[in-house]
């Protein structure tokens, strides 16, 4: 199964519409189909084979969509790479991928250029505009025609090298093959059946670099739905769109819901239309979710995943009541719960959650023990701690690595930053363990503050010890103007670890 098919199959199956919308320009499913056709054969004629890689370094636009599929369709793999990316970060990851095409833009080509000087396996640089020493996008896309015979890919074989955003160290070529992208597509697509149907419209900003955003595109072509993309991230952007096109679903990040909850002008717009707001990529606390429903139509629901399952693995069903705090159940029925013997776990014991099925991915490129470390047999060790209860809901307590040791005892730093949260001055927190002579670590609470508000670290610490035990209440609270973030919003509990 060649993932490529999924356009192919979307017109087959719901006929030609307008499927995507940018920047007030429509594009119907049958042109993005011929559009990527194209792509596939102007790539093919400069050199690019069947295997070859192909690094996408873009913010978000119809051309990110159309080389993506282009590409699939050839047989190439796909290397989508954020255009945030600092040039070292750009450039370890050419040589670590050597792809053998870069398309790119003007505005980024300084970046492109040290990683191209370092990589030989680069032959071609593509810009969608004008730049030095560059093919021009358009002109070698319009001399191609628009007839393509795909290539007949097999299940396992890769079709996308997605990088880790590096929240723990150099970033990891997550290897995905056909069959991982397509089995995501169809369990997202399942769940989202019956409150939605064909044709209701989805409103991403999410960066197609990520797994995140291309499994978005994928549901979007299985499912039959309409889907409005937004360069990036803005709250006045979202809403608008939101108001104009009469969005019914949109997927978000959980920064996004914080920085929605300070927008000072939460009636501007008309958000009638809107029924669900996905949130994905990181926990949601629970006071931030309860105050964007008090300010916003529509409910929050939560979902979880990992790049190295292609994300969004779990949801909460849209046709059932909502559970706080919980990540949904499996998209694809292939999640459990083990201990550190890797054996099943009971109903509410908290251990590590694993994923299995055909989402899972085949190893980190170029990284052999990493891959032993993290694939178990079938199964796939997430990093998450949690439960799942008797209605097959999961729940994550915390990231393993996160997880403070204090005095011997386990600590997970989401029930503390839970608390914390409730304080009606707190935008944002995350607590980490600091070095501590008498009980090894103790707990420290990093906070942002909403604009205009004052603490000391005394009240906040205070704060804490009326809600939690003694032993859970942070010795240290520091106040930043902003937490340190991967370019999808994660928390770099790393760094602020380094603070001490």
């Amino acid at each position: 199964m060649n993932v490529g098919r999924l356009i192919k199959d979307n017109v087959s199956d719901y006929g030609e519409y307008p499927l995507l919308t940018f920047e007030d320009k429509e594009y119907s499913n049958t042109e993005i189909d011929r559009w990527s056709n194209k792509v596939g054969n102007a790539l093919k004629s400069l050199g690019v084979k069947r295997g070859d890689r192909v690094v996408i370094q873009l913010p978000n636009r119809p051309e990110v969509v159309v080389s993506y599929v282009g590409i699939f369709k050839i047989g190439a793999v796909v290397i989508p790479l954020s255009f945030l990316y600092s040039a070292e970060e750009t450039a370890y990851i050419y040589q670590d991928s050597t792809p053998v095409v870069v398309i790119s833009a003007a505005e980024f080509m300084e970046k492109v250029s040290t990683g191209k000087a370092s990589t030989p396996s680069i032959k071609h640089v593509v810009s969608v505009d004008e730049a030095p020493d560059t093919l021009l996008f358009k002109d070698i896309v319009d001399k191609s025609s628009d007839k393509l015979e795909m290539e007949d890919t097999a299940d396992d074989e890769l079709a996308a090298l997605l990088y880790t955003a590096g929240t723990t160290g150099r970033p990891k070529g997550v290897m995905l093959p056909h069959k991982a992208l397509y089995a995501n597509a169809e369990g997202q697509s399942e769940t989202l059946k019956g409150p939605l149907m064909p044709g209701d419209k989805l409103l991403s900003s999410l960066p197609l670099s990520h797994s995140y955003g291309m499994a978005t595109m994928n549901a979007i072509f299985y499912g039959g739905m309409k889907w409005v993309l937004v360069r990036w991230f803005d709250t006045d952007l979202i809403f608008e769109a939101i108001q104009k096109h009469k969005i019914k679903i949109t997927t978000q990040v959980p920064t996004m819901f914080v920085m929605q909850n300070l927008y000072p002008e939460p009636k501007k717009y008309d958000l009638s239309s809107i029924r669900f707001w996905v949130s994905g990529s990181a926990p949601l606390d629970e006071q931030t979710r309860k105050d964007f429903e008090s300010k916003y139509p529509g409910k929050v629901y939560q979902g979880w995943g990992l790049t190295e399952a292609m994300a969004n693995n779990s949801c909460c069903p849209f046709d059932r009541p909502y559970k706080p705090g919980s990540i949904g159940r499996p998209l694809n029925g292939k999640m459990r719960v083990v201990g550190e013997d890797g054996k099943p776990l009971q109903i509410g014991e908290a251990g590590e959650i694993v994923e299995g099925g055909s989402v899972v991915m085949q190893g980190y490129w170029n990284k052999p023990e990493e891959t032993k470390e993290a694939l178990q047999g079938e199964w796939l060790r997430t990093g998450d701690m949690g439960y799942m209860d008797e209605d097959g809901y999961y729940f994550i307590v915390e990231r393993k690595k996160n997880m403070i040791i204090k005095s011997g005892e386990n600590i997970f730093p989401r029930e503390i930053e839970e608390v914390i949260y409730q304080n009606p001055k707190v935008s944002e927190a995350a607590v980490v363990g600091v070095p501590d002579q008498k009980y090894g670590e103790e707990l420290k609470a990093f906070i942002v503050l909403k604009p205009g508000e004052k603490a000391t670290e005394q009240e906040m610490i205070d704060f804490c010890a009326g809600k939690l035990t003694s032993f859970k209440t942070p010795k240290y609270a520091q106040f930043l103007d902003a937490l340190p973030k991967n370019v999808m919003g994660k928390i770099l509990y790393k760094d602020l670890r380094k603070m001490g």
